[in-house]
């Protein structure tokens, strides 16, 4: 490898480890991608039981040019049954760059829909995944 070759690898390295960094492997984790976003999240406990409060720790990275979050909100639905949650998610901030939502409560068992808005610029995308809670 030429010192051009090396200096490159060098200056690269950094994007590398922050790129993981931003979006880490987490067991029990989920991913969802928007076209200006990837989203991490792991509920806590692992395992939803319907009736008790649970929390949502995850972390969002910006694809390239997107400008920073403005606002974060994550709440949940039950298409099938057309109404969400009896309780409103608070997210604040957790440590190394992740948020955390906490008072989320499923109260019967059934198909569930994660729902994360993501306001950036003037546009908000919208990510959802799907939980089956038995």
């Amino acid at each position: 490898m030429t010192s051009h070759g090396i200096v490159a690898a060098l200056l690269l390295t950094p994007l590398v480890v922050a790129a993981q960094a931003c979006l880490p492997e987490v067991p029990d984790g989920k991913r969802i991608d928007s076209e200006r976003f990837s989203l991490g999240f792991r509920t806590r406990p692992a395992k939803i039981v319907v009736g008790e409060h649970f929390m949502v720790e995850f972390v969002v990275c910006p694809k390239g040019g997107v400008t920073a979050l403005q606002s974060v909100r994550v709440d949940a639905h039950m298409p099938a049954h057309r109404h969400g949650m009896n309780y409103t998610a608070v997210v604040g901030p957790a440590e190394g760059g992740r948020y955390l939502a906490k008072g989320l409560m499923f109260h019967m068992p059934g198909h569930w829909e994660f729902v994360f808005d993501l306001r950036a610029g003037e546009k908000t995308d919208r990510l959802s995944q799907s939980v089956l809670l038995e």
